[in-house]
């Protein structure tokens, strides 16, 4: 057992030194670029961008915008994730439910992040804006993702669950929890990733006061690429933070729920 773990630490290790490795590797190719253009308009240095950052992380503005725009979008992903299950669960119980759904789902998975911004604007105040984009991002691939995963459920352990006059409690526990987690959190790492995307584009069409998206939409407008950049990178640490700690989350209250 200890000889074990002691292996598995050291293939952890070894998967962490890899992608520091990979990722110094294009932030070189990145400073390489930006000396061989010289034109911190064009592409700016790695160097002038965590200084940039510096300077942000500092100041009371740079935590009201981060927070302004974690919230709503943070909002409109667990909005997305509740009606996506709620809806899938409906579509497994009900056919009409699904053949009536399975549209609307087809719509909203097809149509541009742009067009729905455009439409939405005229309706919903820009400050709301994010939280409505984002939630409908993360609708269709939750509902997609846990909807596929209730119909893939074991049939045989389902009929014997039957057989056995198991509640329904029980079999959502034991058989439902364990085989819809893969479905689960496949369909909330991509509706993270969507939803921070077309949360902060809705902002930067929307430009509400005191978001990520008015700051990205500034630093266009006057050519300021170190602003430019130092935001993005802050969306992307956000982005990637919330989403260890959340699938994590999720991994333990299923853990939890199996075990009772």
């Amino acid at each position: 057992m200890r000889t074990s773990t002691t292996r598995d630490k050291s293939v952890v290790g070894k998967t962490w030194f890899i992608r520091i490795l990979a990722a110094a590797f294009w932030i070189i190719v990145w400073q390489l670029a930006s000396m061989w253009l010289k034109q911190e308009i064009l592409l700016a240095s790695p160097v002038s961008v965590i200084k940039k950052l510096g300077e942000l992380v500092v100041t009371a503005d740079f935590w009201k915008s981060a927070g302004f725009s974690f919230v709503r979008i943070v909002l409109g992903f667990l909005l997305g994730l509740m009606t996506g299950a709620l809806l899938a669960v409906l579509s497994y119980v009900s056919f009409l439910a699904a053949i009536l759904l399975k549209p609307l789902i087809t719509v909203v998975k097809s149509t541009p992040v742009a067009s729905f911004i455009i439409l939405c604007l005229i309706w919903i105040p820009s400050r709301n804006l994010s939280v409505f984009i984002s939630f409908l991002m993360v609708l269709p691939v939750v509902y997609t993702n846990l909807y596929e995963g209730i119909r893939q459920t074991d049939r045989q352990l389902l009929e014997m669950a039957e057989v056995f006059g198991v509640r329904m409690g029980k079999r959502v526990r034991y058989i439902y929890v364990s085989q819809i987690m893969p479905y689960l959190l496949t369909g909330c790492r991509l509706g993270l990733g969507l939803c921070w995307k077309a949360g902060v584009a809705a902002e930067v069409i929307g430009v509400p006061t005191g978001s990520i998206g008015e700051k990205l939409y500034h630093a266009k407008i006057y050519l300021n690429t170190p602003d430019l950049f130092a935001w993005t990178i802050v969306i992307i640490l956000i982005s990637f933070l919330f989403e260890k700690l959340f699938l994590g989350l999720v991994r333990k209250i299923m853990q939890a729920i199996e075990r009772r």
